[in-house]
Parts: C-alpha cells; sequence; structure tokens
C-alpha cells in the first residue's frame, strides 16, 4: 500500500510544476524560452539563479511577463504578452523561479 501512496504524493508535487510548463507552453513563452538552454530568451534556470533571493522578483517579472522588457538579458527586446492575465503571470514567474 505504501508505493500507492508514494505515487499520489509525486504526482501532486509534480502536478503544478507540470500545469505551469503548460500553461508557459499555451502562452507562447516557449517559443523563445526553454527550461535548461537559452533559445532567443534566457534559460529558466538561468533566470531563477539570478533572481535567487531577490524579495521583489515575482512582482518585477510578473510585470516584465505582460508588459516586455530589454536590457537585462542584452539588447533583444522580449515583447509584451497582453495575452497573460496578472495571475497567469504571477503563476508563471513562481513557475519560473523554481526553476534549478
Amino acid at each position: 500500500m505504501k508505493p500507492v501512496f508514494a505515487l499520489i504524493a509525486a504526482a501532486l508535487v509534480a502536478g503544478p510544476a507540470f500545469a505551469s510548463q503548460e500553461l508557459a507552453q499555451k502562452k507562447n513563452c516557449m517559443a523563445c524560452h526553454a527550461v535548461d538552454k537559452k533559445l532567443v530568451g534566457p534559460a529558466y534556470k538561468d533566470v531563477a539563479a539570478k533572481y535567487k533571493g531577490d524579495k521583489g522578483a515575482e512582482a518585477k517579472l510578473a510585470e516584465k511577463v505582460m508588459k516586455g522588457g530589454v536590457g537585462t538579458w542584452g539588447q533583444v527586446p522580449m515583447p509584451a504578452n497582453p495575452q497573460v492575465s496578472k495571475e497567469e503571470a504571477a503563476t508563471l514567474v513562481k513557475w519560473v523561479l523554481s526553476q534549478k
């Protein structure tokens, strides 16, 4: 019976991470970003490392997700993503910052 509980616990832990990656794909974030390698934009693992310990990172990055930005990672602009709500941006940023 214990293996069943382990599987359920693993599914519960993996669920939000998978859901957030699915949201990133749905909102076209993965067209320019990958979890572990630079594409057009930085790897999400690199973003998480850069902002580790920054208490204002979630709000700052959620704003960038919605409004875009340029200069932090070079001169290639990140376009605004108006199809992402404030709540979705917060979910995406928490997921990005959890990457290791």
